[in-house]
C-alpha cells in the first residue's frame, strides 16, 4: 500500500474522531442552527468540486466521483436552508388579523 495514500486513510479516521468528539459536546438547543450552518459553508465544498471539473487533465472516474460529491453536497446546501427557514419559522407570531380570525373561528 502506498505511505501517502495510509497517511490519507489515518488522517481521515482522526479527522472523524475528532469530529464525533466536538458535536457530541454540542448541546441539543444549539445543534440544528450549528448543523444548518455547517451545510450552508458546504457551499465551499461545492464550488472547490465545480473548479476542479472543469480542469482538463480530470479523468472519467474522478469526474464521476466529483459529480456525485457536487448532487450530495447541493442536497445539503439545500436541506441546510431548509432547516434554517423551517428554524426561523418557529419563532415568528402569528399576524395580529390573522389570530383574531382564527380565535372568532371565522378565518378562511
Amino acid at each position: 500500500m502506498d505511505s501517502g495514500l495510509l497517511a490519507n486513510i489515518a488522517i481521515l479516521v482522526l479527522a472523524g474522531f475528532v469530529g464525533f468528539a466536538v458535536i457530541s459536546k454540542v448541546p441539543n438547543t444549539l445543534h440544528t442552527p450549528l448543523m444548518s450552518g455547517t451545510n450552508a459553508i458546504h457551499g465551499i465544498v461545492l464550488l472547490g468540486a465545480i473548479i476542479v471539473l472543469g480542469r482538463e487533465e480530470v479523468g472519467v472516474v474522478d469526474a464521476i466521483i466529483l459529480v456525485v460529491a457536487i448532487v450530495f453536497g447541493v442536497i445539503n446546501v439545500v436541506g441546510g436552508f431548509l432547516v434554517t427557514d423551517r428554524m426561523l419559522g418557529m419563532f415568528k407570531g402569528k399576524a395580529p388579523g390573522r389570530a383574531a380570525a382564527e380565535k372568532d373561528g371565522s378565518g378562511s
